[in-house]
């Protein structure tokens, strides 16, 4: 006759029979993902390859030279200049970090003043606004216009430590 103890080592062998087979299926399901991730990687690695292939071959000095004068017509292509080649941070800003210009500085710059004085007018307005502000005028267009009002950025010398083992190009005019 089958005891109580008897039935529950038979339970807890099923149940542990359950579990590793569990596992065991995990395990080969993860084996299969990590084959086929690894199958992936190749094929992207071969692909890289290939095309770091056929770049050299589409910008062979030969081959670029041959489609120059074949389409020297169409293109007109010219030799690149020392002077036109810039640092990248001699370039102009974007279009979207241009200041806003205040309507106080191009009243004094039309009236024929320097940029210093500009500068004063701006700093001037933009210190009577924050004591507007802070007394609890109602003035907020003042201060929402020279708030706008940002100095114009320009571009840094080069220094010569910076760039010495750099050519020296100069800037494109247009």
């Amino acid at each position: 006759m089958l005891k109580t103890f008897d039935l529950v080592l038979i339970g807890v062998m099923t149940a542990t029979a359950t579990v590793t087979y569990t596992i065991k299926h995990r395990a080969e399901l993860k084996v299969e993902e990590v084959h086929r991730l690894e199958a992936e990687i190749k094929l992207e690695k071969d692909t890289i390859d290939l095309l770091k292939a056929d770049w050299a071959l589409q910008s062979q000095p030969n081959r670029l030279e041959r489609l120059v004068k074949a389409y020297n017509e169409e293109l007109k292509l010219q030799p690149t200049e020392s002077t036109a080649l810039v640092h990248a941070k001699e370039l102009p800003m974007l279009k979207s970090e241009v200041p806003v210009p205040d309507v106080t500085e191009a009243k004094v710059s039309a009236k024929g003043a320097t940029v210093a004085s500009a500068k004063s007018a701006t700093e001037a307005s933009a210190k009577s606004a924050t004591v507007a502000s802070a007394k609890g005028a109602p003035d907020t267009k003042g201060a929402q216009a020279t708030a706008k009002a940002q100095p114009i950025p320009v571009p840094a010398p080069r220094g010569e430590a910076e760039d010495a083992d750099q050519i020296e190009t100069g800037s494109v005019e247009e």
